[in-house]
């Protein structure tokens, strides 16, 4: 079963102008070069899994994850070493980038619930409600609870399978 390419347009192209928008025009500039780096990270990912490489597409949003890490690491030092704009500006780019993971997590959940993968799909969807645990981030944790109770209409959970 092939993925339609409409499943994979809409979250990246929103997520790309996330990015560009985001990011200046100056090719020098340390945010734009991130912005690029993530962008790139997007693009393989969902590259990935349309061609059914899946093990390579989780090692592509583990790298956004991790460069989210290291720009939440940055907001909080310069937070108090540097001016509000680029703290602002950081922080944007480090949300962002949080965003897009967690984006990126609900996909693979839709990809495994697509090939008829259930509890790969639920591990997927879990994941989103037990590491997006921020205020800002609930629109995610939401959208993945309501992706769990989906499957289970479809797939039920075999605990939950009545005898």
């Amino acid at each position: 079963m092939t993925i339609p390419c409409r499943f994979f347009t809409r979250p990246i192209a929103c997520i790309l102008a996330l990015l560009a928008t985001l990011a200046s025009s100056c090719s020098h500039d340390p945010y734009q070069q991130r912005a690029d780096v993530v962008k790139d990270h997007v693009e393989n990912f969902y590259g990935h899994l349309k061609a059914n490489r899946v093990g390579a597409a989780v090692q592509e949003n583990e790298q956004i994850e991790a460069m989210a890490d290291q720009m939440a690491e940055t907001v909080r030092k310069r937070a108090q070493l540097q001016g509000t704009s680029q703290v602002e500006r950081e922080f944007a780019l480090m949300k962002t980038t949080r965003e897009t993971a967690a984006q990126n997590w609900i996909a693979l959940g839709q990809y495994f619930a697509i090939k008829q993968q259930p509890d790969k799909a639920r591990s997927s969807y879990q994941r989103v409600v037990d590491t997006y645990t921020n205020p800002t981030e609930r629109t995610y944790r939401d959208q993945a609870a309501r992706a769990l109770k989906d499957l289970d209409i479809v797939a039920p959970a075999p605990h939950r399978m009545s005898p």
